[in-house]
């Protein structure tokens, strides 16, 4: 249970950094949000709890298709704020795409011969 609540605490803290350092330097923070933390923290994790080579790689390969479905989000949300739209709906209209997109990864990236 305390492992957990480490792990809990140590991602918070990276995303009030974020947050932090977004209100003095925006790029920065982007930088900062970009840098794969999480899934560098959750591989270690997984390491520890199953030291298993296969099960890494099948992992560490699923991450990736799952991460090109998000992106389109990051040009999707600054091209509606830019456009007037309202950050509430932005935001919403972003994690709906992605949403969408994850969809349709899980539907075809199987067909497609992707282990995801």
């Amino acid at each position: 249970m305390l492992a957990l609540i480490a792990r809990a605490l140590i991602s918070g803290a990276m995303i009030v950094a974020i947050a932090e350092i977004g209100k003095r330097l925006p790029a920065m923070a982007a930088l900062v949000a970009s840098l794969p933390l999480v899934s560098v923290l959750g591989m270690i994790l997984l390491w520890h709890a199953r030291p298993d080579a296969e099960n890494m790689a099948v992992h560490a390969g699923a991450t990736f298709w799952y991460v090109l479905p998000s992106l389109p989000m990051f040009l999707l949300i600054p091209a509606l704020l830019r456009h007037g739209v309202g950050f509430w709906l932005a935001l919403l209209a972003g994690c709906a795409l992605t949403v969408a997109l994850y969809l349709l990864m899980v539907h075809f990236g199987p067909r497609l011969g992707l282990k995801v």
